[in-house]
């Protein structure tokens, strides 16, 4: 029975010291991880200002985006006034001309810079929200929770996309609020697929397994140990999503579903030059809306790569 005893307390020694010394192993581990993620950022960003293009759309992406928070201001006409002469070619003030009702076609299109970004930013966000959320939970705990997500995810991206969009945007009603929540909201499997795949080999290395070991609790363990592990990735993605948004809210504004006339946005500026007469004869009605799309998306894209090669690059180093 003596024998017996001092087995057990042997035994509750043992997993005494083998979790104090997990405890110093995540402890370091922490610190670790705070001073590798500095230098981590810092390496990434070296490696992306050495790609000009990427910093040159940055550039271009950084002046789009303050175009649009001090759209007001910079606008030279209000909004919505019919302020010169219908249909006139660029003159005097109006430097790109005016449109079928005397609207300034330049005051439009910043006002529209103003709607791509609210779009871009506000559905991103909301998926990014819901993908990580779901990739996380799925991820780490695995079992029915994992298969139930993957089977909700599948079936989400099964459907064709533009279509599920354009179909809820056409039932919900149309304007910037309902284009930016319906694209948010059908937009996180893929994120949540490629979150799940990093969790499933994170959640295996050891200062997740000392964390689980010293007691944290699951929430705490997915926010402080494994999410900062996947922001990478999900940086990427998100920079890509705003592109894809961008060009889907002018897809649906073109088609007459996106946002509300009124109020300007790249799509609906090129919707209103449809007739023959203005394609040929009145290039400023929907040239400069074209080329801001294109800009704006293939900056979008660009900066997408030069992050994607940076963080490739010092993980393969």
């Amino acid at each position: 029975m003596v024998q017996h005893v001092g087995d057990k307390q042997a035994e509750a020694l043992f997993h005494l010291v083998d979790a104090v010394e997990r405890a110093t192993v995540l402890g370091n581990t922490t610190e670790q991880l705070a001073n590798d993620g500095d230098s981590y950022v810092k390496t990434v960003a070296k490696r992306f200002m050495k790609n000009k293009l990427a910093v040159i759309s940055l550039v271009v992406f950084v002046l789009l985006l303050l175009t649009a928070v001090f759209a007001d201001s910079l606008s030279p006409h209000p909004r919505d006034a019919s302020v010169g002469m219908f249909q006139a070619a660029p003159y005097d003030n109006f430097l790109l001309g005016t449109d079928d009702i005397g609207r300034d076609v330049l005051t439009r299109l910043i006002h529209g810079t103003q709607v791509s970004m609210i779009v871009g930013f506000g559905s991103v966000l909301i998926y990014v929200i819901i993908g990580t959320t779901l990739g996380l939970v799925s991820g780490y705990f695995g079992g029915i929770v994992d298969s139930l997500i993957m089977r909700l995810t599948e079936a989400s991206m099964s459907f064709p996309f533009f279509m599920v969009i354009l179909t809820l945007v056409s039932l919900l009603g149309s304007g910037i609020w309902v284009v930016t929540a319906v694209l948010g909201i059908l937009s996180w499997p893929p994120l949540c697929r490629l979150v799940r795949g990093q969790v499933l080999t994170i959640k295996e290395q050891d200062f997740v397994l000392a964390a689980v070991a010293t007691g944290y609790s699951t929430p705490a363990i997915l926010v402080k140990h494994i999410l900062p592990n996947v922001l990478s990735p999900i940086l990427v993605n998100a920079t890509f999503g705003i592109a894809t948004a961008i060009l889907t809210e002018a897809s649906l504004s073109f088609l007459g579903v996106g946002v509300k006339k009124p109020r300007p946005s790249w799509g609906n500026i090129l919707s209103e030059a449809q007739s023959l007469r203005v394609l040929t004869s009145e290039p400023w009605r929907w040239v400069p809306a074209g080329i801001l799309i294109f800009i704006a998306v293939l900056a979008i894209n660009f900066i997408g790569e030069g992050l994607r090669e940076a963080i490739e690059g010092e993980r393969k180093s």
